[in-house]
């Protein structure tokens, strides 16, 4: 057991006491790993899911990527200023969830919570999904192990998440900058390029030709479309405000500049890669082609050659992919808590496992990405369609949120305008999103909205009929301060049933003992009755229990007992019915094959027969040692 416990403690850190909590706060610098992970990486895959989409227009799609960038990047600012004023006015935590549940109703704060979950679950599944598809972008021959890989780095993710907050931020700190910096580096360099050619630079090295067009003319459907995939850049951008807590002092200004670099940081990506793959004239490869290669590979070979510097850089965007799906381990848990504390989820979300995490929320999560991405096989392609319409259905319902909340506080004319403009632009890329990806997979997501809300209703209507029968507002009935009926059954003369029968006179003077009687076996229990329990006891004053014998024709033994308990529980009015359940302990999980179980079932099926005055207890007789 020492050694087990020493490697828990490698893998997962060394149990946090409570009191140690605020050294688990985190300040801007490892803030960004742990809640930008997500946002930051999707430049790596938002820009492909939209260029993918404008493979049939050609060359002349290629220009299209970056009036849909610009848009993106827009409505990235006006949610960014949306939700600076939600830290503002939510420092304890201001996710949709809480947001849309204090200012627009239970409903919406539901609606909220079922599109945050599922957005979340898909946030860490694409972003496994996406960081092995780099993976196999540059080494092919591990295609075949594409679901392998994915699972492997789920299970990466979940030791190092189980670590706590602060070794999180720590272990993630260096690939997040990595990944920043080396394409920072890519985008300067290549637009000094562009500049220096008259917009017309020359690839460094030799890139796919562009397939022609195989359709004439681009449709509003079609930028409609490429405008939704693209939108997969901004999921994640909820995080910062989620987890508001998890800042050290003053909480409300570290938030606010982890999110300004954030979004600041996401939308030079975004700009940069859009121009640079206009200027390069480079588009996506078909994701299910032999011959697949990302688009951030191809352009920063375009840039900087195919040296150290391109596998540096494809490393650093394979690592941060792969860890993008932190984001979800960060919030989901913290979610689900307060979904919990409102009871619509059970309450064993708001348990603290010994790295002060809500541990539970994890397990989950890690169960359900693990489901998603064995369903999926581990391709991004197919996870995309599903993505995005949770998060902005949640930015949508939170902005509207924050207008009732300033119009309810007097908050002024201003934040209500930032707020209200929020929750319009994302309102609509909402229904543009939903329409234009509905028949790809859209509407599983939809459903699963749907149902996760009618889920959460069950607990919570559980919860309520739970609180009904059990809530007390009168003092306590005099009536039912009565001793207990003792109902002990009993197989043989035993160090064991001598024990039990020991504890029950010491407890009651109503003790039954139940003896059930096999017909076609010999039993002499009745003679030793008299003689090694009876007498004794009138011999010293004391109780004499009564003797029940029960015959059993069909050599059951179980249910000759529970129908004689249930038959007392009938019988009486106020009294509590107590089964003592005698019960050998054994040294080693073996020996339990060794000894049947009786007592085990027993107990089972009191708990599921009896009633509210049925009490079981049990009583253990360890073995020493041998």
């Amino acid at each position: 057991m020492a050694l087990t416990g020493k490697i828990v403690d490698l893998l997962f850190g060394r149990p946090l006491a409570t009191s140690e909590e605020r050294a688990e706060h985190i300040g801007p610098i490892a803030g960004i790993p742990i809640f930008g992970l997500d946002a930051l990486s999707s430049a790596a895959y938002g820009p492909e899911a939209a260029l993918t989409l404008l493979i049939p227009l050609g060359l002349v799609g290629v220009h299209y990527i970056v009036p849909v960038s610009m848009a993106i990047i827009i409505l990235l600012f006006i949610v960014f200023f949306s939700y600076r004023q939600t830290i503002e006015a939510y420092p304890h935590g201001g996710g949709s969830y809480t947001v849309a549940t204090e200012n627009l109703g239970e409903n919406a704060g539901l609606l909220a919570a079922a599109a945050l979950m599922i957005d979340y679950i898909l946030t860490a599944a694409v972003g496994i999904s996406a960081g092995v598809g780099a993976l196999i972008s540059a080494a092919p021959s591990l295609q075949p192990h594409t679901l392998e890989l994915c699972l492997a780095v789920l299970l990466i993710l979940t030791i190092v998440n189980m670590r706590g907050v602060h070794d999180t931020g720590v272990v993630f700190m260096i690939p997040t900058y990595l990944f920043t910096a080396t394409l920072l580096v890519v985008i300067l360099v290549g637009v000094a390029r562009a500049l220096q050619a008259g917009g017309h630079p020359h690839p460094l090295t030799p890139l796919p030709a562009v397939p022609p067009a195989t359709i004439p003319l681009v449709s509003w459907w079609l930028l409609l479309k490429v405008f939704s995939s693209g939108c997969t850049a901004m999921t994640g951008v909820e995080a910062v405000s989620n987890g508001v807590m998890a800042f050290r002092e003053p909480t409300r200004k570290n938030a606010k500049i982890t999110l300004t670099i954030i979004i600041v940081l996401l939308a030079i990506l975004l700009a940069g890669i859009a121009l640079l793959c206009r200027a390069y004239h480079i588009a996506a490869t078909d994701p299910d082609g032999t011959h697949y290669e990302s688009v951030l590979s191809m352009l920063t070979r375009a840039v900087m050659g195919q040296g150290w510097f391109y596998y540096l850089t494809i490393g650093s965007v394979l690592l941060v992919l792969a860890l993008s799906a932190n984001t979800a381990f960060a919030d989901f848990p913290r979610l689900t808590r307060a979904i919990a504390l409102n009871n619509y989820m059970p309450h064993i979300f708001l348990l603290r496992g010994r790295r002060l995490l809500y541990s539970w929320g994890i397990y989950i999560l890690v169960a359900l990405t693990a489901i998603l991405l064995i369903i999926f096989r581990g391709v991004t392609d197919h996870l995309i369609p599903l993505y995005a319409i949770g998060a902005f259905l949640a930015f949508t319902l939170s902005q509207a949120g924050m207008v009732m909340h300033w119009k309810r506080n007097k908050g002024g004319v201003l934040r209500i305008f930032v707020n209200g403009l929020g929750a319009v632009a994302t309102g609509i890329t909402t229904i543009v999103v939903l329409v234009t990806k509905f028949t790809q997979g859209a509407w599983i997501t939809a459903l699963l909205v749907a149902s996760m809300i009618t889920l959460m209703r069950a607990v919570h209507r559980h919860y309520r009929r739970v609180a009904r029968e059990i809530d007390l507002d009168r003092v306590i009935c005099p009536a039912e301060l009565t001793k207990p009926i003792m109902i002990l059954p009993i197989d043989r003369w035993s160090r064991i049933s001598e024990k039990a029968l020991c504890f029950a006179l010491s407890l009651s003077d109503d003790i039954r003992c139940v003896h059930v009687q096999m017909s076609d076996q010999p039993d002499n229990f009745c003679d030793e009755w008299e003689e090694k329990i009876a007498k004794p006891l009138r011999d010293g004053g004391h109780t004499e229990p009564k003797l029940v014998t029960l015959t059993s024709p069909y050599r059951y033994v179980l249910q000759p007992v529970v129908d004689y308990v249930l038959a007392v529980e009938r019988e009486t009015k106020y009294e509590k019915v107590c089964v003592l359940v005698p019960e050998l302990v054994v040294r080693h999980w073996w020996d339990n094959l060794l000894h049947n179980r009786r007592a085990d079932l027993l107990k089972v099926i009191l708990l599921v027969k009896g009633n509210r005055r049925t009490v079981v207890i049990n009583i253990p007789w360890y073995l020493e040692q041998v």
